[in-house]
């Protein structure tokens, strides 16, 4: 039995119940995309669906609407695959199990993927109904979006009528999002040597840390472990003597490392320096952060005393200098949007391997200039060191524009209906508008979207109440875009 009948909008949950029973994890979305090539061919649309899995739906305006501009409406098809840890959900074939909870929508023990599952079912609810008036649109459902925007990258826009766009890829009711950052992955890979030394083993681990994800979070002030470990090992070097055999931190380099973990080897006489060091060193990272990480640990881990091959003097030397200047956090605030971080870096993981000690950041800018500027800094420190510098994974920014018709009809639209003004926002994550911006000439868009809640959790939520009102909203502005 469907657990989402009778609700409103009933055919917008109709498709958004549709869609969670198809499994469509990042990798995975071939049974979505052939359902909309499907309702294509069922509601005689013209469809386009590429070798990337991405799907374009064509619709003609509604009457009176004929010669109207296109407008294209764009979300992604993938979700993110999370789960409980006492969940046997298998997302490569199975449904997801939708549940209520008041207001709230979830699926049990996994994600939801209203990210972005909602814009499928707006758009889909939209192209079914002849009475919605709109303009001719071009829709747009792009592939593995949650792991590196792949689909976007891969999709080719001369395909595309419109020039105005609305993407569906919001999380906050009430908020445009008209802007976004670029950004791009860094490597500074030192070659290192090794020596034999012979010392009480130390695991120094810096940890306690709330971190949260580098685009969202970076201008909160919150420390990195990575950072902090940098800092830690140099001024560590006027107190007592170490050598460094690996260290470890971070996961992912687009978020805030909340844990480093440090493998020393020291004489037993530089231990207890070592021990009283980490000490004050916590206590004074308690001060300086105190109100936002307020739970910073700095601990020391003795072992027996053991021989091991550990970093070769110069080769530490290097890396402790890489560690301690690595850039990180805000670099610059934007100018023209108030709160709004412009340049920012984040150094997301540090790891040794035998023969190599690796450094991973993601640039972010609104500017290519300022994203040029922050990784001609990076390279030059892989130069200075004898490093290896290397980059990848980049996607372009979504620069705010001073004068959008679409957004001044959104801003009016949203005040007629609902009596107040949406917040305008310029986000310092990244977002596919970005690639849609740099490859289609005078493009204006705006993202829009219904709130979710601990989206990529297997605690996300989306609020029935607010889908709907996001639904009435895109209505209202496709009649406006005549």
């Amino acid at each position: 039995m469907s657990v989402l009948s009778g609700i409103s909008p009933e055919r917008v949950f109709y498709y958004f119940e549709k869609i969670a029973s198809l499994p469509h994890g990042s990798g995975n979305t071939s049974a979505v995309a052939d359902y909309l090539t499907a309702f294509a061919k069922e509601h005689s649309l013209a469809c386009q669906k590429d070798s990337y899995g991405n799907v374009v739906i064509f619709a003609d305006g509604t009457p009176g609407y004929e010669s109207s501009s296109p407008l294209i409406l764009q979300g992604h098809m993938d979700m993110v695959c999370v789960k409980e840890d006492s969940s046997t959900h298998d997302f490569l074939k199975d449904g997801l199990r939708l549940a209520l909870d008041g207001d709230d929508l979830y699926a049990e023990g996994t994600t939801l993927g209203a990210d972005d599952g909602i814009a499928v079912a707006f758009m889909l609810a939209i192209l079914e109904d002849d009475t919605i008036p709109h303009p001719p649109l071009d829709c747009v459902f792009t592939s593995d979006e949650e792991i590196g925007m792949l689909g976007a990258e891969q999709f080719d826009p001369s395909i595309l009528r419109g020039k105005t766009m609305i993407n569906l890829d919001s999380e906050v009711e009430g908020v445009l999002t008209c802007g976004c950052a670029g950004g791009g992955r860094a490597d500074v890979i030192l070659p290192i040597q090794r020596a034999a030394v012979r010392g009480i083993p130390l695991v120094v681990k810096i940890e306690g840390l709330l971190g949260g994800h580098s685009g969202v979070m970076i201008q909160s002030g919150r420390a990195s472990a990575n950072k902090l470990m940098g800092r830690f090992l140099y001024e560590l070097q006027d107190v007592a003597s170490y050598s460094l055999e690996a260290i470890s931190g971070g996961e992912k380099d687009n978020a805030i490392a909340v844990m480093c973990r440090a493998h020393l080897i020291a004489d037993p006489e530089e231990v207890s320096l070592i021990e009283s060091f980490a000490a004050d060193f916590q206590a004074a990272l308690r001060m300086e952060l105190a109100g936002i990480d307020d739970n910073v640990l700095v601990s020391v881990a003795k072992g027996e005393e053991k021989r091991v091959q550990v970093l070769d003097l110069a080769s530490q030397d290097k890396a402790v200098f890489l560690l301690l200047h690595a850039p990180h956090g805000v670099r610059r605030m934007h100018g023209l949007l108030p709160d709004t971080t412009e340049t920012s870096s984040n150094l997301g993981i540090v790891r040794t391997t035998a023969g190599e000690f690796v450094i991973s950041e993601l640039v972010r800018s609104m500017f290519s200039s300022g994203k040029k500027a922050l990784i001609a800094e990076l390279r030059s420190l892989a130069e200075f060191t004898g490093a290896r510098f290397q980059r990848s994974e980049d996607y372009p920014e979504w620069v705010y524009r001073k004068d959008s018709p679409l957004r001044s009809t959104m801003v009016r639209v949203y005040e007629d209906l609902f009596g107040k003004t949406p917040v305008l926002e310029v986000t310092h994550g990244g977002l596919e508008c970005g690639i849609f911006y740099s490859r289609i000439e005078g493009i204006d868009i705006v993202s829009i979207g219904p709130d979710l809640k601990d989206i990529h959790t297997a605690s996300e939520k989306m609020s029935i109440s607010s889908a709907a009102r996001t639904w009435d909203y895109l209505i209202r502005l496709l009649a406006e875009l005549k």
